[in-house]
């Protein structure tokens, strides 16, 4: 059997790290990568593996990069720490590395992702696949601030099975990651579009339209209208601050 690394980055993720690392116990060796968390993080997670490594939150990407330069096993499975690996996919994944002969680098496996606990199922919210099981020495990371992503050399397969994905737990939870994330993507896209009335008054109400009805969140209920409604407000957040760091000596006195 291939082996295969569990991958994981992490700060201050005391309620969710326990049930992750519970999910990957049957991968060769789980590696964590932690940004020196002042919470319990570290003491749960020395329950489930001693290779626990300490760096200075540099950016997702950057410390994903430095987690990847751990590896030594051939195969990568990566989860964050807000997702679990279902007995189904734990199975499909062992099955699969059975194989002598696996032409593919890398597989993207679909995610259901929980808001409020409800199980999202429209708007581009499943199954919204990811790229988290692949071959070590065929990875590398995109650049991005925001929504990182390993990238592959070779060719990709789907598996059917999904990840868990407990993305809000909390309104306020999720207006901080809303805040936080709209931060970094305004620096990324700053000087790659100028944002005018349009992009503020008009562009997020359609963005709202676009998820509620089009792609059918309507059809997840009241959660399904807060996720449209959330949608709306991150891209309001998100041109609302490329404006202002793309005027800002505007407001010098």
């Amino acid at each position: 059997m291939n082996k295969v690394s569990a991958l994981i980055i992490c700060k201050n993720e005391e309620n969710n790290i326990d049930e992750c690392l519970k999910s990957v116990q049957w991968c060769d060796e789980i590696i964590l990568v932690d940004s020196h968390s002042t919470d319990n993080t570290l003491t749960i997670a020395k329950k489930h593996t001693e290779r626990i490594f300490q760096k200075e939150w540099k950016g997702f990407a950057e410390q994903r990069k430095y987690a990847l330069s751990l590896v030594n096993t051939e195969w990568i499975f990566s989860l964050d720490a807000d997702e679990r690996c279902t007995k189904q996919l734990e199975a499909e994944i062992k099955n699969l590395l059975l194989r002598d002969n696996i032409s593919e680098n890398g597989f993207e496996i679909p995610r259901k992702s929980f808001f409020l606990n409800k199980w999202i199922k429209h708007g581009g919210w499943y199954p919204n696949y990811q790229l988290r099981l692949f071959r070590t020495k065929a990875a590398s990371l995109s650049d991005r601030l925001v929504h990182e992503s390993y990238l592959i050399t070779g060719e990709k397969g789907k598996l059917e099975y999904s990840i868990l994905h407990y993305t809000v737990t909390s309104v306020k939870e999720y207006i901080n990651k809303i805040n936080s994330y709209s931060d970094l993507s305004a620096l990324e896209k700053v000087n790659k579009k100028k944002i005018g009335l349009l992009d503020i008054l008009i562009l997020p109400r359609l963005a709202f339209f676009q998820q509620f009805i089009l792609k059918g969140n309507f059809l997840d209920g009241i959660a399904g209208l807060m996720v449209s409604k959330f949608h709306m407000i991150t891209k309001l957040f998100n041109a609302m601050k490329i404006w202002e760091l793309q005027n800002k000596n505007k407001f010098k006195d």
